[in-house]
């Protein structure tokens, strides 16, 4: 095969994007368990030559501070074995910020005995859908993208501020829904819709949130794995095209005080393989069984997944009344308060949102984690609470409110384990408690502030 024959089954948008030029460079990547992307950047010819390339299975060790967890097997010790990374093709797209023709190309990682990685991301969420599609059932998902645009910041010890808009002023908080709001980061929405254009995205709507400077982005609904796929390119593209504009994008939970969090919304719906049909929704259009029975598991696992969904111990600040998050996992219709909503929608578009994910966490373990409360729910038929009618936010809260609690809580959750993988669970806890043990050595400013003299 030639170096240039292998292009020929390439997505249509990396060949359009390709057409007419020589590619000169390609991405090799994998998500690491906070959604980063690992791997190496390779000549084209070398591209069309490799079937597969390497990469130390400690990648996934690594926490967000670059420290590293102790995960790897006890018995065998920390050795670093290499994975073998082979690229799924219909990943491959554009990387349209470069300053030469280059295409990504997301990769799965499987050992030396062809068996896959069980703590990769994407392998986790592919376990999920697996054991849907083993029961006759298509998962169907559409995540929701919130983030901020904020000045740059290169101080750690200050505070985020807005960025300054169009006009020359700084982002207003409060303005959700703005369109004029939207207009003062015009030259950034252009650019990420030139970059998802480039990469084969459909966007369903931007709009502005009620933070200063916190923008939505809207997915259409599909497949799982595709679409963790593209909120893993999405956050690549969104900082890219803010830097390209002098101000970062963050996706950070919670990074402006008194402002609104940022969440990764998730809908979900069921289909019937063999129909086609909602699953959620019956021959006469009625709520079925599957529907109540996947906001009970939603409403019964989801305190030990919020470990998974809430990763850091900034999310745990998302989780206050009235800043539109939710505190509980009260379910309702067209109810923003409540931690499950149905939103309104006809039989056959009928769903469960999951208003808990933030967007702070890895899209593809975020995803799985939500699936995997629902088909627990679906597979042990658990009914939900009664429906929650009015302000949830009056109500107490029964999820956890910081990440040691929640990891807590998440180690004991035997049948999650089982859904997502024990050897993930094992090592996914390893990490967050290394992370979550460093961060306790931090002490704060309000701790010097308060404490210092007066205790």
């Amino acid at each position: 095969m030639s170096d240039t024959d292998w292009q020929d089954g390439l997505p249509d948008p990396a060949r359009a994007y390709l057409e007419g030029r020589r590619l000169d460079e390609v991405e090799c990547i994998i998500s690491d368990l906070p959604g980063i992307a690992r791997g190496k950047a390779v000549p084209a010819s070398k591209f069309a030559r490799q079937k597969h390339f390497h990469l130390p299975d400690s990648i996934f060790y690594q926490t967000i501070t670059g420290d590293w967890g102790e995960a790897a097997d006890e018995h065998e010790g920390f050795i670093e074995r290499d994975m073998i990374l082979r690229p799924d093709m219909a990943t491959a797209t554009a990387a349209p910020w470069t300053g030469d023709w280059t295409l990504q190309v997301i990769h799965d990682a499987y050992d030396r005995k062809d068996r896959p990685i069980p703590y990769a991301p994407r392998n986790v969420l592919r376990r999920v859908v697996q054991l849907y599609h083993d029961q006759g059932w298509q998962p169907v998902v559409a995540p929701e993208m919130e983030f901020y645009l904020v000045a740059r910041n290169l101080d750690p010890a200050k505070d985020i501020m807005p960025m300054m808009g169009r006009s020359g002023r700084p982002a207003a908080a409060r303005q959700a829904y703005s369109m004029t709001a939207v207009d003062e980061f015009g030259p950034v929405i252009d650019d990420i819709y030139d970059f998802a254009e480039a990469q084969g995205f459909e966007i369903d709507g931007i709009t502005q949130e009620g933070g200063a400077g916190q923008l939505e982005i809207n997915l259409q609904h599909g497949d799982p794995l595709k679409l963790a796929d593209e909120v893993f390119y999405f956050k690549r593209l969104i900082r890219e095209a803010a830097l390209r504009h002098d101000c970062f994008a963050t996706f950070m939970a919670k990074p402006i005080a008194d402002e609104p969090g940022s969440a990764m919304h998730i809908h979900h719906s069921v289909l019937d393989v063999e129909t086609g049909l909602n699953a959620f929704s019956g021959p006469q259009g009625g709520e079925t069984d599957a529907f109540f029975h996947f906001i009970g598991g939603l409403q019964t696992y989801m305190p030990s997944a919020i470990a998974v969904m809430a990763p850091y111990v900034n999310s745990y600040r998302r989780y206050v009344k009235d800043q539109a998050a939710p505190i509980n996992l009260e379910w309702g219709r067209d109810n923003r308060t409540t931690g499950i909503r149905i939103p309104l929608s006809s039989p056959d578009g009928r769903r469960v949102e999951n208003r808990l994910a933030g967007m702070d966490c890895n899209p593809y373990l975020g995803i799985a984690a939500s699936l995997a409360c629902g088909y627990l729910g679906m597979m042990e038929e658990i009914r939900p609470q009664k429906q929650f009618r009015g302000d949830a936010y009056e109500g107490g809260g029964d999820i956890p409110r910081v990440l040691g609690q929640a990891l807590d809580v998440f180690d004991g959750a035997e049948a999650l384990h089982k859904v997502l993988g024990p050897e993930f669970a094992r090592v996914y806890s390893i990490v967050k408690r290394t992370e979550y043990e460093e961060f306790l050595q931090v002490i704060s400013p309000w701790e010097r502030e308060h404490l210092l003299l007066n205790v």
